[in-house]
């Protein structure tokens, strides 16, 4: 299968506008394997799953087909797709794809889907869940560095000729508290006691967990912002979360605290927020999320002097795609043969 081959070697982005039998494909050619289900990936990077694919021995048995995320795939496609791997929900998609019976997302978390009117009743989803348990952690280690050390203000007085020497903090013997110890906290956890952290933290369940010294429940989340030095957001978007950190959240935390927020932009408002750093009330903030992505130039936040931002990189890294190709084609084997699929 040369153009098989040809599609996963090929590492550049699709091009959106390039087109062949009314597909949207890579480098515009839209590769259909000889097979009998056709499984649609919707990613600007598509080769680490055609080659998983070839890799695993399943080509033959899928008819894959790329589309371009930033166009629709067409009526003709969806209504004879059995799989699909996306970053979001399509447009009327229930409607549009009878035939659908498992999405992937790209996602580590599925809430924006699950709160879709276009997810269908009859697919199973399956998250990214894990795939970002190598970069997520080491980028919020590097927040919490960047912070102590006052790293922004350093690189400002080289761009100014200016030599200054700041008396730096450092991170032993404070306290990191986590609101949501799930995967990712407990590897950051692991890693803040290696730097000799307090470590405290919510969870619902409230289980003792390695390298925390104190698990809470979501009802102490009053607590954690108190004792905190550093506040690091972990928890998902749902009713009970967004909009968590307001004014009275904010005002519970100490003036010397900072906020990290890796986890959903609308944990924060946004307005309380700035007036918190702003007023000084909070140390500041390094935010790697938004309510509104990418983030307007006019938003305030961008203008804040003590708020850091980070473009939504906590999760990336080179290898990201291969980890996600790795959950997505041990998922299609059990699609293919009938088997349970991971992270539902």
């Amino acid at each position: 299968m040369p153009a098989l081959r040809h599609l996963a070697d090929d590492q550049r982005p699709l091009d959106p506008h390039d087109r062949r039998r009314g597909l949207r494909g890579h480098a515009g050619r839209a590769r259909r394997l000889t097979a009998t289900r056709t499984v649609l990936l919707c990613t600007e990077a598509p080769a680490p799953y055609v080659r998983a694919a070839e890799s695993a021995g399943l080509a033959s048995a899928f008819d894959l087909v790329v589309s371009h995320p930033s166009e629709d795939p067409g009526d003709a496609l969806l209504g004879r797709a059995e799989a699909l791997l996306a970053w979001r929900p399509i447009p009327r998609l229930p409607d549009r794809a009878p035939r659908l019976r498992w999405i992937q997302s790209l996602t580590g978390g599925c809430e924006h889907w699950l709160a879709s009117p276009d997810l269908p009743s009859s697919a199973v989803l399956t998250c990214a869940r894990g795939t970002h348990r190598l970069s997520m952690p080491e980028h919020i280690l590097a927040a919490l560095f960047m912070v102590s050390k006052q790293i922004p203000g350093i690189v400002l007085d080289q761009r100014e000729s200016r030599w200054r020497r700041r008396v730096n903090d450092t991170l032993s013997g404070k306290t990191l508290g986590i609101l949501g110890l799930g995967a990712i906290g407990a590897e950051v956890a692991r890693k803040a006691a290696a730097l000799d952290m307090r470590v405290i933290g919510t969870k619902r369940d409230a289980a003792p967990m390695a390298h925390v010294d104190q698990v809470l429940g979501p009802d102490r989340t009053g607590q954690v912002l108190g004792e905190s030095d550093f506040v690091l957001l972990l928890l998902p978007s749902v009713p009970s979360t967004r909009g968590i950190i307001h004014k009275q959240a904010l005002a519970l935390m100490k003036p010397s605290a900072w906020l990290l927020n890796f986890g959903r932009g609308d944990l924060v408002v946004d307005a309380d927020l700035v007036e918190a750093a702003a007023s000084r009330r909070i140390a500041g903030a390094v935010l790697d999320v938004f309510r509104e992505e990418p983030l307007p130039a006019t938003s305030p936040l961008w203008t804040t002097d003590n708020i850091v931002i980070f473009p939504h990189v906590g999760g990336l890294h080179p290898r990201r795609d291969e980890l996600v190709a790795e959950l997505w084609v041990d998922n299609l084997r059990r699609f293919a043969s009938g088997q349970p699929l991971r992270e539902v």
